[in-house]
């Protein structure tokens, strides 16, 4: 019996944040939930990551499960690139080269040195309070925030304060501060009454 192989194909979807891109894909990319790079040097895992880095315009890349979103320099327009970069994916993909080739380090915050926290990468001496709200981002927060291209972490919790990190598309976005005022604190507190005052970013 014949295999009927699938063509890949690559759309390109805007986000709130104008300087990224989501390019997504009709396959599952990688099997794990994401990996973010901020430069090359970062990238040495993703051989895909490291030849995006090539195009002089690409500032970050963020993978996910289906997609690429791409953190751009101002010094060009998505109506300008987005069609060559649909179409290095696609033959990417299509070609079978890797995406991943090795493990990646989750990232830690540069200035406190904590790490982002998720459902997968949970710490065994994490308390109640923290586990009931890493499991509120996962379940409640996060498919949305992956819809525009981006992702939430849990970093911390402290006197009623809720630290997170936004990354990917929601890194640097113009409505990054409203999402985490209106709709992020907003759930939480409706999911963890009297527990949280206040959701800040990392």
């Amino acid at each position: 019996m014949e295999i009927k192989r699938v063509p890949v194909s690559i759309y390109a979807e805007s986000t709130p944040n104008p300087s990224v891109m989501k390019f997504v894909a009709n396959k599952m990319l990688i099997d794990q939930d994401h990996v973010e790079f901020r430069n090359i040097e970062e990238a040495q895992p993703s051989p895909l990551a490291v030849k995006l880095f090539h195009f002089p315009f690409v500032k970050e890349v963020f993978i996910s499960s289906n997609f690429v979103a791409l953190h751009k320099f101002n010094v060009v327009e998505w109506d300008d690139v987005a069609q060559e970069i649909r179409q290095f994916l696609t033959d990417w993909v299509t070609s079978g080269q890797p995406i991943l080739t090795g493990p990646v380090a989750p990232r830690k915050d540069e200035e406190t040195g904590s790490q982002a926290i998720t459902l997968d990468s949970l710490p065994t001496d994490l308390g109640e309070i923290e586990q009931r709200i890493v499991e509120v981002l996962d379940e409640f927060v996060r498919p949305a925030v992956a819809q525009d291209g981006g992702n939430i972490a849990f970093v911390g919790y402290a006197n009623k304060i809720v630290t997170v990190q936004l990354q990917g598309a929601c890194s640097g976005c113009p409505s990054s501060t409203l999402t985490l005022q209106s709709g992020i604190k907003n759930i939480l507190q409706r999911m963890l009454p009297t527990l949280v005052d206040d959701v800040v970013a990392a």
